[in-house]
């Protein structure tokens, strides 16, 4: 599991570090004047293409719904383990192991939300077209406004599956402990709330709004 979550962060942080650069690069060449622009090279314009501001945009709308869902998909896989090896025993416990293995959905749905209000701000239900013209400053403000759910939402799932799958075992053992091992999973959830809502703080304060 730690392994996972590092393999993870160390993906996600590369792909920053990597994507900062070629922006870095991109900007500077579409601000250069006109006597110090560089030649053509086909594959600057390619970078320069596909890292546009749209495409920075659209990757932090992809960022807050992918993330906090792989989290949420392994957080519930690992409740759903240990709820099917309780559930093999006492079968008559499924109405107490199901909202221990719903709680890591939330974090699904909270970077649905943060996708949702980024596309409806950005005008795609308005006037579509407007996402064509987004700069390289816009499309990177959106993306960072979307990595606080992105990154917590990812982090948060995964580790309140492991308390919520620690949650089973205790209502195996003490079945009217339920109240108590979903309090000690909700308290991780928390800090993906405060994620979502600077996430949704930074959107709704867009400079650039339509």
């Amino acid at each position: 599991m730690k392994k996972s979550a590092k393999k993870i962060a160390l993906i996600a942080l590369t792909m920053l570090v990597v994507m900062s650069l070629l922006c870095v690069t991109a900007f500077a060449t579409e601000t250069a004047p006109v006597e110090d622009a560089p030649a053509s090279n086909p594959i600057s314009d390619m970078f320069i293409g596909l890292f546009s501001g749209t495409n920075l945009a659209l990757l932090g709308v992809a960022l807050a719904i992918v993330l906090p869902c792989i989290g949420s998909a392994k957080g519930v896989g690992i409740v759903g383990e240990a709820a099917t090896g309780l559930l093999s025993e006492q079968p008559g416990m499924f109405g107490k192991a199901f909202p221990l293995m719903a709680l890591p959905m939330t974090q699904g749905i909270y970077g649905l939300v943060a996708a949702f209000m980024t596309l409806m701000n950005l005008g795609l239900f308005k006037s579509p077209d407007y996402l064509m013209n987004l700069t390289y400053v816009q499309g990177g403000y959106i993306l960072m406004a979307s990595l606080p759910i992105a990154i917590a939402g990812l982090f948060s799932a995964l580790r309140q599956g492991r308390v919520a799958a620690a949650g089973i075992n205790l209502v195996g053992k003490r079945p009217n402990s339920l109240g108590q091992a979903i309090t000690t999973a909700a308290l991780v959830e928390t800090y993906a709330i405060f994620a979502l809502l600077i996430t949704i703080l930074l959107i709704m304060r867009c400079p650039f709004r339509v």
